[in-house]
């Protein structure tokens, strides 16, 4: 990744996101904006119509517009983008997924001059060459694992940087009582997961993760499950579960859980996990995607082969359990979520942006 440069002029900056929902994503867009324009920057955030990013950059007295964007080849969503560029004129536009992308490529046609950067926080091999060709300055990748899934693609490595995603200073003083809220016993050990409820989450595991518990495990273990629809009160293979659905204030609901379990089957970097550890929150996870460059594995959280759902509840067991082991692997989280931090994260972009324009106005030199 380019050393980070502190701007010398202000940048025109259009920022491009078609998710519908608040997840990850949305998070590092909305606060990657809001640092820019704290550094002097200009950034425009065009998102999806009625979206919570919409709404929160609005509210946060920040520059947005809502535009529909039903598929990666929406000619219509291409051609009102392409005005927005035109009466924007940025110096650089940022796509953030694999619609915006699409998008962002069709819009620039005929407008070569305008850099074209594609965020990619997926580590998944991508196919296709299509979208991945020239046109697209610099790829930044969350992670070294995103990173070698698109060099395995036919990226090469010459046009992608490394940029960590970022999470605020969190406050470990506010949390929620989740024990005294739901009527739980004061030895209960509060598990949570974080995060949109699918099955690549690792949801669909929880009941045979919970059936594969040691008996004390299971007898003082809670669940909490922060996102998706609120369902209330439940059981989860005999083991007491409340379904809270999305939380907004999210740093005190992860500030009152004793463990994060993240079995995740894929994951690009793993945003929650960041905010965990910083909460001194111990994370149990599969080692997969860029889980292992955040978890220091026996210092901060416990990793697991991917896959392995006895080594998974094995390894929530022993958090259970351990009273002693929850403590010293919470007390390494802060230290290591300092790695991640915003100011970070918003210096990595503009280092690349700053190059990606210095070297086009190298081309323009020799040219």
């Amino acid at each position: 990744m380019p050393a980070p440069l502190a701007p010398s002029t202000t940048l025109r900056l259009l920022h491009i996101d078609a998710g519908r929902e608040w997840r990850g994503g949305q998070r590092q867009v909305f606060l990657l904006a809001r640092g820019q324009r704290e550094r002097g920057s200009e950034p425009l955030v065009i998102a999806q119509a009625d979206s919570p990013l919409v709404k929160r950059l609005r509210a946060s007295g920040m520059a947005a517009s809502a535009m529909r964007m039903r598929g990666d080849w929406d000619l219509g969503a291409a051609r009102r983008l392409r005005a927005h560029i035109k009466a924007w004129r940025p110096d650089i536009v940022h796509a953030h997924d694999a619609r915006s992308h699409a998008l962002a490529m069709v819009a620039l046609l005929g407008l070569p001059r305008i850099p074209l950067v594609v965020t990619r926080r997926v580590a998944f091999v991508p196919r296709g060459r299509l979208k991945y060709g020239r046109r697209v300055s610099r790829f930044i990748a969350i992670s070294q694992a995103v990173r070698n899934a698109l060099v395995t693609g036919g990226v090469s490595e010459d046009r992608i940087d490394v940029v960590y995603s970022g999470v605020p200073a969190q406050r470990p003083e506010a949390h929620r009582d989740w024990r005294t809220e739901l009527g739980w016993p004061p030895d209960a050990v509060i598990c949570g997961l974080v995060g949109a409820m699918t099955s690549e989450k690792g949801t669909s595991l929880l009941e045979e993760i919970t059936r594969q518990l040691s008996p004390t495990a299971r007898s003082r273990c809670r669940l909490v499950l922060l996102g998706g629809r609120g369902a209330g009160l439940e059981e989860v293979s005999g083991v007491p579960c409340y379904r809270a659905g999305f939380v907004d204030a999210i740093g005190p609901a992860v500030a009152g859980l004793d463990v994060l379990w993240h079995p995740s089957a894929a994951e690009g970097l793993g945003t929650s996990v960041i905010d965990a550890m910083a909460l001194r929150v111990p994370p149990v996870a599969f080692a997969v995607g860029g889980l292992p460059e955040l978890i220091a594995s026996g210092e901060s959280g416990l990793l697991v082969p991917p896959g392995d759902v006895t080594a998974f509840a094995s390894a929530a067991s022993q958090l259970i359990e351990g009273t002693e082991l929850r403590q010293a692997l919470g007390s390494a989280g802060p230290g290591q979520a300092a790695r991640f931090g915003v100011e970070a994260m918003v210096e990595g972009n503009e280092a690349v942006y700053r190059a990606v324009l210095a070297a086009q106005t190298s081309g323009a030199v020799r040219g």
